[in-house]
């Protein structure tokens, strides 16, 4: 921690007086009060919002003074929390309030759908628990689903391992100008970095043990740093998973490195719920267990529809992993016939026909389908052989790919952009009816942003994947970043913001390559 983060959380002695005087009563008060030194303040994980409809948004805390302790240095009690928003940020306009309670069940986290808003609007907010304020969070609502909207701005990322890099992207996003930051998957990594990948360490330990208290204190650590903070301060944000925040590679209910399926859900319960505990969902879609509802829709006014896939609760296991022929470490797949299978899925049946139905009946100008990984074909082609497939990509699940695009080709889907994560490098491409014929007409388009911080393949690599798939238009993987996504009625232009990797502390941002999609129009462009 350094020196100006510790002196913050030291506090002053009246919070810890308040404090003291909040927990006189109760038989938890020595634990809760052993470290005050060290942490007097109650907010050290910040504040967030999500969610932003045209009359609400979610607001998210969490009570934390000893935030590496698996119950944050809280009493087992519930604690009454108000919160405000305001059209100011110094609440002289206070607009709504009221109390939740901080329940040791949830890690005394509080998420708080604040209704009653108007729509398009900028709206300050803060916590007041133990006789202390938190920080004073922004976020907005969505403008009114009938508004002809001009302009929409979104930061896209994804992949923050936080051993491999500094979250300086989340610095540069909080000083931009944009209506929300989606966030794509890999919110934390249970794994650990090896040799010289690894530039600072994490704290809890987590990989040798899976547990829902080691999960909370990795995601508390993460929110430690400060420029994630910041940014979750400074814009609402729009969430879904990936891997990471549970095991590795996980698909559905099946664990590719030997757990069994009830050592898997209950490791996926754990990681579900300090995911929800530590970020600015609905306390609707709460999960239940190992179950969660992550998939939704929003629009922005009468310019787009978004929606957030979950590509991974509901997935089809991993085919030919474990083979003679399959190889590096059973990522790359060879000859594997079992990937073709009709019923093979990536979304469930279900969440795929609520995609197809709601594509079907959206009015937006634009539609942004927002998901974890690359959807374009990313295979590798030696000469003159089969190419190789990557296991946990959409490559391997050619069926599910068929029949989402299938959707997006209906005539009343116009316009489709997918955006993507995972894959740790910038990408622009062309999704084709059929993706792996080349003369098969473009119904799409695609734009993936490169990692936050985490490592990505060599340049030789990507090189020999852009060689073998002319529809990579752009592909670039040795820096990392994220993309800004600016949207009009006439067109939307992604540009890839990077670094260097790994990313230092101090690290500034360049724009690597700008592309453009004219409305009617399928497919990037060079801007």
């Amino acid at each position: 921690m350094q020196r100006r983060d510790f002196l913050r959380l030291s506090g002053p002695v009246a919070a810890a007086l308040a404090w003291h005087q909040l927990f006189a009563n109760t038989t938890a008060r020595q634990p809760v009060l052993e470290g005050w030194a060290e942490s007097a303040e109650v907010f050290t994980l910040g504040v967030a919002s999500g969610e932003p409809l045209p009359a609400s948004v979610v607001i998210w805390t969490r009570l934390a003074p000893q935030p590496l302790q698996p119950d944050g240095g809280m009493p087992a009690q519930p604690v009454p929390v108000r919160w405000e928003v305001a059209h100011d940020p110094r609440f002289a306009r206070i607009v709504r309030q009221g109390e939740a309670l901080a329940l040791p069940e949830r890690a005394h986290s509080v998420h708080v759908e604040v209704d009653g808003l108007e729509s398009d609007r900028i709206y300050h907010y803060r916590f007041i628990a133990a006789g202390q304020a938190s920080s004073v969070g922004r976020t907005r609502t969505a403008p009114d689903p009938q508004a002809r909207v001009q302009r929409l701005r979104l930061a896209l990322g994804s992949c923050q391992h936080y051993e491999q890099g500094y979250f300086t992207a989340h610095r540069d996003i909080a000083r931009s100008d944009v209506d929300a930051v989606v966030f794509v998957g890999d919110y934390i990594y249970e794994t650990n970095a090896i040799g010289r990948a690894r530039v600072r360490r994490h704290v809890s330990g987590l990989e040798d043990e899976l547990s829902l208290e080691r999960f909370r204190v990795h995601h508390a650590s993460y929110k430690l740093d400060a420029d994630l903070r910041a940014c979750h301060e400074t814009h609402p944000w729009l969430l879904t998973w990936d891997d990471h925040e549970v095991r590795n590679d996980y698909d559905g209910d099946h664990d590719n490195f030997g757990m069994s399926v009830e050592q898997l859900l209950q490791v996926r319960a754990h990681g579900y719920q300090a995911y929800f505990e530590h970020l600015p969902i609905s306390p609707r879609r709460a999960p239940v267990g190992p179950n969660a509802q992550m998939h939704t829709q929003y629009s922005w006014g009468q310019l787009a529809d978004i929606w957030l896939l979950d590509t991974r609760q509901y997935r089809s296991e991993q085919a030919c992993t474990g083979m003679p022929r399959s190889f590096w470490k059973d990522k790359l797949l060879w000859h594997c016939d079992a990937t073709q299978a009709p019923d093979r899925t990536m979304l469930g049946r279900g969440q795929e026909h609520w995609l197809s139905q709601s594509l079907a009946t959206s009015s937006g100008a634009w539609r942004i389908i927002a998901q974890s990984t690359q959807m374009s074909p990313g295979t590798f082609k030696p000469p003159g052989a089969e190419a190789l497939l990557y296991s946990d990509g959409w490559d391997a699940f050619p069926a599910a790919r068929e029949r989402l695009m299938a959707a997006i080709a209906q005539p009343r889907v116009p316009d489709v952009v997918v955006l993507g994560g995972d894959v740790h490098r910038h990408v622009a491409a062309n999704l084709r009816l059929h993706p792996t014929n080349p003369q098969s007409p473009i119904i799409a388009s695609e734009f993936v942003a490169s990692s936050i911080s985490s490592r990505g393949l060599s340049e030789f690599l990507n090189g020999w994947m852009k060689a073998s798939n002319p529809d990579l238009l752009y592909l670039r993987g040795d820096e990392r970043g994220y993309a800004l996504i600016d949207v009009t009625p006439e067109q939307l232009r992604c540009d890839f913001k990077a670094t260097a990797h790994p990313v230092t502390a101090d690290a500034r941002f360049h724009t690597q390559a700008s592309y453009v999609v004219e409305r009617g129009v399928a497919g990037p462009k060079p801007a």
